[in-house]
């Protein structure tokens, strides 16, 4: 497991399949060295909130990036994505809701509250490789954060 002050993707996801798949391909690009798989908002928000079994992570660290489901058990992924955008600290961190939802209502809700980009998870096997491949490429890679 990577250290918790290393950190540069936090995978919110509560379904293990898509997780493992998601995880797979970010290691095909060498993307997954620094990545943390919660699943759950309420362990989400721990660890970027650095409360409950987060508590003693460095108050400085945080993600480049959060992939973050919105169907999840505990907290939601709108209640994640409203809290960290809420947050001075928090949200700078770009945030990329990765869903099984195509409903209009959650995409429109997503970017009001500041959503980074909206992706729905393919279906097919070979195109949600490729899809978090992409993702994983563009958001370590070529996105330029503040600092």
């Amino acid at each position: 497991m990577v250290g918790l002050n290393e950190v540069e993707i936090l995978l919110v996801e509560d379904n293990p399949n898509d997780a493992e798949l998601a995880l797979r391909s970010l290691k095909k690009h060498n993307l997954a060295n620094k990545i943390l798989w919660v699943k759950d908002g309420a362990e989400a928000l721990d660890f970027l909130f650095h409360t409950g079994v987060y508590a003693d992570r460095a108050s400085n660290d945080i993600p480049k990036v959060v992939l973050l489901d919105l169907k999840l058990p505990k907290v939601d992924g709108l209640e994640v994505l409203r809290r960290v955008k809420s947050d001075e600290k928090m949200k700078v961190i770009p945030v990329v809701v990765l869903t099984s939802s195509q409903e209009e209502q959650d995409r429109v809700e997503s970017y009001k509250l500041g959503v980074n980009s909206y992706i729905v998870k393919p279906v097919e096997f070979e195109k949600f490789v490729s899809a978090i491949e992409k993702l994983g490429l563009y958001w370590m890679l070529l996105n330029k954060p503040p600092k």
